[in-house]
């Protein structure tokens, strides 16, 4: 693999809108190298035989079944609210959207 060049730190610079100085190149370049590496590595690592996964571990979602059972009536909600109007909470306008 081709080592990064100050040229290529600094033409990315550039599309970043970064100002950066002739030592931060060089600095940078190292760092984008041993970057770039790393990643070359581990895809070489890769086997086609294991799957590609997003955790190490598989996750499943604990969900429990929607059980109807007692609320509170809307008047005693609204009743509590601080401000209501038409059967429904009354909050601020944001943004300045139109009602």
């Amino acid at each position: 693999m081709t080592a990064i060049s100050r040229e290529d730190v600094a033409h990315l610079a550039h599309l970043a809108r970064l100002c950066v100085t002739d030592e931060e190149l060089d600095l940078f370049a190292g760092q984008l190298d041993v970057i770039l590496s790393s990643v070359a590595h581990v895809a070489d690592v890769a086997a086609d035989d294991i799957p590609p996964t997003t955790h190490a571990v598989p996750l499943t979602n604990i969900t429990r079944p929607d059980v109807l059972g007692p609320c509170l009536h809307p008047d005693d909600v609204l009743a509590a609210a601080p401000a209501a109007q038409g059967g429904r909470f009354r909050v601020p306008r944001i943004l300045n959207e139109p009602a």
